[in-house]
């Protein structure tokens, strides 16, 4: 992890990495729009909270039954082919949102988003860590999710904005747009070359050592199903103004956090990351469960921004390390794959616990959720520990 003293640092910041950052922000700005409106627009068509749960989730299994694939194809057929036609599938489907009828068909159309967004996302992480010197990886994705971040600040409270002036359907085409911008300038990047002979052509669903890391982000993003789909509800269930402010110090605490945990994490490890951003993810579900008041909501967006945006490069980081280089792409989508199963879970377990129990025991669940997270943790880490004692025993 320590750079080595005199050794000038590699460049991250390349003409390829720089419109692949670019494109990444307008991919999840377009995103990111859809996240806390998708919920509004499933009630404006007679929708309740088990319909909304099950329209949200939906979208991030498609995500997670792809993905494998995803991560296959960047190896076999190449990065530009698979990030490019999931922009395209994104496009077309997130623009066909405003014009259907119902919400089955919305449903639908769901199922075909989740399918560009596995593929562009997978693919968009697996080419920024092609672009990122090996010795600055966490530094390295600490910037490029930056671009993520930046949007996560401007999106949410901008889509709920727009739905005071606009129509769902003018909503959904500037998503389309948005995600045609990505595609425009993902279509200047030169990507790696696959060397044929190099990868082996039956499928791997997932790469064994990015199960740990990724397995904690699960238990971590269920958190995130509950806070985008039904926060925005509850808020104003409790008549508790200021939900897109929440959004936006959320993103810019995430935003904050992001300059420096990739750089820790490449010099101390995920140890000095991973437990305290867990720790205050663990409190902000915490104070949502409670949620007296607009200061309380504002405090937990700023800890929850603070904690995801420090453990979520650091595990992508841990996840990718140990694959092989010919494993990156599927390591990537082992990543995501449960990224999508955490947040899918979540919509659509909370969906069913807030219409039975409220908004509230979303939050209390969430925290359990995370306690988990850290447990295992706990477990990974004294495994390891015992693990080279052995060794060093031995030896």
């Amino acid at each position: 992890m320590e750079q080595q003293i005199g050794k000038p640092k590699e460049r991250i910041w390349t003409k390829d990495f720089i419109l692949i950052v670019c494109a990444n922000f307008f991919i999840f700005l377009g995103f990111q729009m859809t996240l806390p409106t998708i919920p509004l627009y499933v009630e404006e068509l007679g929708g309740n909270n088990q319909l909304i749960g099950v329209v949200v989730g939906i979208f991030t299994f498609s995500a997670l039954l792809l993905r494998p694939f995803a991560g296959n194809w960047l190896e076999t057929k190449g990065r530009g082919i698979v990030y490019l036609s999931g922009l395209v599938i994104f496009v077309i489907s997130v623009g066909s949102f405003g014009f259907l009828a119902g919400i089955s068909l919305l449903f639908m159309m769901r199922v075909v988003q989740g399918i560009g967004w596995g593929f562009s996302t997978t693919a968009s992480g697996t080419i920024a860590t092609d672009l990122i010197p090996p010795s600055r990886r966490g530094e390295g994705l600490g910037y490029y999710g930056v671009s993520g971040n930046i949007a996560m600040a401007i999106g949410p409270a901008l889509g709920l904005t727009l739905t005071g002036f606009l129509p769902f359907k003018q909503l959904f085409l500037i998503c389309a747009g948005l995600g045609l911008m990505a595609f425009i300038l993902s279509s200047r990047i030169k990507y790696k070359k696959v060397v044929p002979g190099t990868v082996k052509t039956k499928l791997a669903i997932y790469e064994k050592s990015a199960l740990k890391p990724s397995l904690l982000l699960f238990f971590l993003t269920v958190t995130f199903g509950g806070i985008a789909t039904f926060l925005p509800l509850y808020t104003a269930e409790k008549q508790i103004a200021g939900i897109q402010l929440y959004f936006l110090l959320y993103a810019l605490a995430t935003l904050a956090t992001r300059m420096f945990a990739g750089q820790l994490y490449d010099r101390k490890g995920h140890t000095a990351v991973f437990a305290p951003g867990s720790l205050l993810i663990l409190i902000a579900m915490l104070l949502l469960a409670w949620l007296p008041n607009n200061m309380v909501l504002y405090t937990a967006a700023v800890l929850y921004g603070l904690g995801f945006g420090s453990v979520q490069p650091a595990l992508q980081a841990w996840a990718i390390e140990k694959a092989p280089m010919t494993r990156r792409g599927l390591a990537n989508a082992t990543f995501f794959s449960f990224f999508d199963l955490g947040v899918g879970i979540g919509a659509m377990m909370f969906g069913q616990i807030g219409q039975f129990f409220g908004y509230s025991s979303i939050y209390k669940t969430s925290a359990i959720s995370v306690l988990i997270s850290i447990l295992l943790y706990a477990f990974f880490v004294y495994k390891e520990r015992k693990g080279r004692v052995g060794v060093v025993e031995q030896g």
